[in-house]
């Protein structure tokens, strides 16, 4: 089932091109590294995989057909400012289980405490609520996951924990995994191949 851009060109108003005519095919069970200095349009061409942005030209589609418009995405961003990703008057609990309901297992890969489910957003660090926003994202449905700059903003320890069980299960699952960063090490160690942008 990949994920294929064909084509894709974007912009904000009359401002320089983001993105022209740039492609892109994923295959599930590959894990596919996005480089390239700040403002280059990483972040862009993320939200256009996941369907959060329309290009302006081309196409995004998922096994040939395109984005689901309603229900659940197939293709899942995790962003890299969690904060940004939940509802600020949501308990973790409601926020977890908005898409799908997670085992205890899932929970405990990821080491969350049980007593982390009632608190608000404001009362987790940020590497707390990132790991709510990843194990939201991993849906039995997921096909694709694109993580931007997913661990930046977390000390080393807490970026090695994630990125280890992500890759577990996107092994385990067959997923497609989409990492986004300007940190060239993390890409090198992680992806099968690199674009640069």
């Amino acid at each position: 089932m990949p994920l294929e851009a064909k084509g894709i060109s974007f912009r904000y108003g009359n401002c320089p091109w983001i993105l022209k005519d740039f492609s892109l095919t994923v295959n599930r069970g590959e894990v596919v590294g996005i480089s390239g200095h700040s403002g280059c349009g990483k972040s862009t061409l993320a939200r256009i995989l996941s369907g959060y942005e329309e290009p302006q030209l081309g196409t995004v589609t998922l096994d040939g057909k395109p984005l689901p418009r309603h229900g659940y995405n197939p293709v899942q961003l995790i962003l890299q400012h969690p904060e940004k990703a939940v509802n600020p008057r949501w308990r973790m609990d409601k926020t977890i289980n908005e898409g799908w309901v997670p085992d205890q297992e899932m929970l405990d890969a990821f080491g969350i405490n049980d007593n982390w489910l009632k608190r608000w957003p404001n009362e987790l660090s940020a590497g707390e609520l990132q790991r709510f926003c990843v194990v939201r994202a991993l849906s039995s449905q997921t096909s694709v996951l694109i993580a931007d700059e997913m661990t930046t903003m977390l000390d080393a320890l807490i970026q090695a924990q994630i990125w280890h069980v992500v890759t577990e299960i996107a092994k385990k699952r067959n997923l497609a995994l989409i990492v986004i960063s300007h940190e060239k090490h993390l890409i090198k160690r992680l992806c099968q191949r690199v674009i640069e942008m």
